[in-house]
């Protein structure tokens, strides 16, 4: 004999009443997102968790693992709601993720729809955080294979071999298979990885940056595998980790883990004028990392033209809305003026949005007191030739 259905009704009355019941101490869907305070509009009857509207589209994607209904519209029967009533988000939180590595990189919102669709497979669909042996291509210290790289010079994707290995504490790249020497070797003490999929151009776009003789350099890969490029970017994620884990001996797992791999505070075209600001402005893709602002000729551009650091204001660093009165040649208007201890560095906006987005990022690290390691970074800027 079949349940009986139940109206949309009875569907909003019961089942968001369960969501009631664990949202005081939840607050929010069940991936982490802080999307759906307040009543669901979206659940997985066959996992028995409430889901956002942006998430209810990667759960159809593995309908072998969870089916999805619309709190609102959909006609829910008697066991369906009796199966959200006696599971719900906390119970899959805890079967689901109770072996999550501390750095596996957990997506928020307005990550990329690809670090959100690898977060659902490896939790329901690989149950990665059920069986720590799942974990073993991020987590094994030593990982090899194939991505494209774009060309510095030409601007192709060709297939190069790379290798990370925690032992020599270095993420290598070989431009032959058969090379005994790689072309480039990128310490993982100062590499950072953050997913680019518009810059880039592909949905699995993944940019790495590292410091050779103390200048930021990048690289661009991908994979046509989304799972594959995301277990490079965690497995460099427990790559900085073990490191920091060495030479931060007394810190928490909650002091690492925001260190292990950083997104930009902001990315976006200016213009900029040269020291003595007698020359026209130029217009450059600028990139905020940390309190490094660097402006390339084009965002995909090997290296940058130029780097800004920006200390603190207890270092005599300022940040103003505006140009200085004699300011000739831009050609947007909203500018913006950097002091520092030794000049001002000029740039122009072209929309009062991007000056305004461009001045909340200066003055977040302006605002930030300096660390005593970046006292060594800011007087290596000032030293530079």
């Amino acid at each position: 004999k079949s349940r009986p259905v139940f109206s949309s009704m009875y569907c909003v009355n019961n089942v968001r009443r369960k969501w009631k019941e664990f949202e005081k101490s939840l607050g929010y869907a069940e991936e982490g997102f802080p999307s759906l305070r307040g009543d669901p509009d979206w659940a997985s009857y066959t996992l028995g968790v409430f889901i956002c509207l942006s998430c209810s589209g990667i759960h159809r994607n593995i309908p072998q693992v969870s089916k999805v209904k619309s709190v609102r519209l959909d006609a829910w029967d008697e066991a369906q709601v009796e199966f959200m009533a006696s599971h719900g988000n906390d119970a899959a939180r805890a079967k689901f993720e109770s072996k999550v590595p501390s750095f596996y990189y957990r997506p928020t919102l307005s990550d990329c729809q690809l670090l959100r669709e690898q977060w659902i497979r490896a939790k329901y669909e690989r149950q990665e955080f059920i069986y720590p042996e799942k974990q073993e291509p991020y987590s094994a210290g030593y990982r090899e294979g194939f991505l494209w790289k774009r060309g510095r010079d030409n601007g192709q994707f060709l297939s190069r071999k790379f290798v990370l290995t925690e032992r020599e504490g270095a993420l290598k790249y070989f431009n032959r298979n058969d090379a005994k020497e790689p072309k480039a070797v990128m310490k993982i003490e100062h590499l950072n990885a953050t997913f680019q999929p518009a810059k880039i151009g592909h949905p699995h776009g993944l940019q790495v940056t590292y410091l050779k003789d103390n200048s930021t350099r990048n690289i661009f890969i991908y994979h046509e595998d989304g799972k594959e490029i995301v277990d490079w970017f965690n497995a460099l994620r427990a790559a900085r980790f073990h490191y920091l884990q060495v030479a931060f001996p007394g810190a928490s797992d909650a002091d690492l883990v925001p260190k292990l791999s950083r997104n930009y505070l902001k990315e976006g075209y200016m213009e900029k004028t040269g020291p003595k600001q007698t020359e026209g402005f130029r217009k450059r893709w600028f990139t905020m990392d940390d309190r490094r602002l660097m402006y390339f000729k084009d965002p995909l551009d090997a290296f940058a033209r130029g780097e800004v650091f920006i200390g603190s204001k207890e270092s005599g660093y300022t940040v103003l809305r505006g140009l200085p009165p004699s300011t000739q040649g831009h050609h947007w208007p909203h500018g913006i003026t950097i002091v520092t201890p030794d000049r001002k560095f000029l740039f122009a906006c072209e929309t009062e949005s991007d000056q305004r987005e461009w001045v909340a990022a200066f003055q977040k690290a302006v605002d930030r007191p300096m660390l005593p390691q970046e006292y060594a970074v800011e007087a290596h800027f000032k030293h530079k030739p």
